[in-house]
């Protein structure tokens, strides 16, 4: 039987606990709020009274805390008691250049560190769906893939370089939180035109702007270089259509890509792609 410790047991380290005691793994949780662990020791796992004492005789580790500082110290008391060539599988949200000092750091001592962010909310850790990116020197990838695999419902390795993963998840993050901002206008161009939001949401049923990512991506990275399939002063007159529409509801992503716009037509961009305006 695997022997799993899981430093991190809020929303999602919960979860993956339920995960992995489901497919009949022995994990023994720690989290600094004790009374969290009660659930979880009701559903088999077992409660270590502090991070050594959580990761002593683990085949593997895992690390579900809330930032760089906690799994710092967490691991400062953790490091003693964890056994030799033990994985420890960092899924917090860090700041890549802290992961790479760390990751230096823990492999100088021949801990092997690896970051393995998550895309997932706690449904999919329990369920096993979603995705863990991870980044790792590659005569570990299919040792770290097969631990992987069995909590996700896809494994994505970024790479080599150890803070690959931790900048994708940040990225990805950031359009999440770019993508609801968005939604929010798009609801408000509806309030202001009379239309519920479920009529509004209604639209997406058909049409898929996520396909259009890796393309708009592309677009994005030229700046705006090349020939234009939409040029920018026509973008600019849309996105005043759109305030205009919103009327008096509140926006957020509009005013910052008008005012974009406007320092590109500014520069005498008008004729140029609309992506420009990311440059501007």
């Amino acid at each position: 039987m695997t022997k799993i410790a899981l430093l991190g047991t809020g929303l999602l380290g919960s979860a993956m606990v339920e995960n992995l005691l489901q497919k009949g793994a022995a994990v023994r949780v720690w989290n600094r709020t004790r009374d969290k662990l009660a659930p979880l020791v009701q559903k088999g796992a077992v409660a270590a009274a502090d991070p050594a004492d959580c990761v002593r005789g683990a085949d593997r580790v895992h690390l579900v805390l809330t930032d760089d500082a906690v799994v710092d110290a967490v691991l400062a008391q953790a490091l003693p008691a964890l056994g030799p060539v033990v994985p420890v599988y960092d899924h917090s949200t860090n700041l890549p250049a802290k992961v790479a000092a760390r990751a230096a750091a823990l492999r100088a001592q021949g801990v092997r560190y690896v970051s393995a962010p998550a895309f997932m909310s706690p449904n999919n850790a329990r369920e096993a769906s979603g995705l863990l990116v991870y980044a790792a020197p590659a005569a570990e990838q299919a040792a770290i893939e097969a631990d992987l695999a069995p909590m996700t419902g896809k494994v994505w390795c970024a790479g080599e370089r150890a803070d690959l993963a931790a900048v994708h998840k940040l990225a990805g993050n950031s359009l999440f939180f770019a993508l609801a901002a968005a939604m929010g206008d798009v609801l408000a161009i509806g309030a202001g035109c009379g239309v519920t939001a479920e009529q509004m949401l209604a639209f997406y049923e058909v049409f898929k702007p996520g396909v259009a990512l890796p393309f708009l991506g592309q677009r994005v990275a030229r700046g705006g270089a090349g020939r234009a399939s939409f040029e920018l002063q026509m973008a600019r007159k849309d996105v005043r259509l759109c305030q205009e529409s919103a009327g008096v509801e509140p926006t957020l992503v509009l005013p910052a890509v008008a005012a974009a716009m406007d320092r590109g037509l500014a520069q005498g961009k008008a004729q140029n792609d609309y992506a420009v305006f990311t440059r501007s």
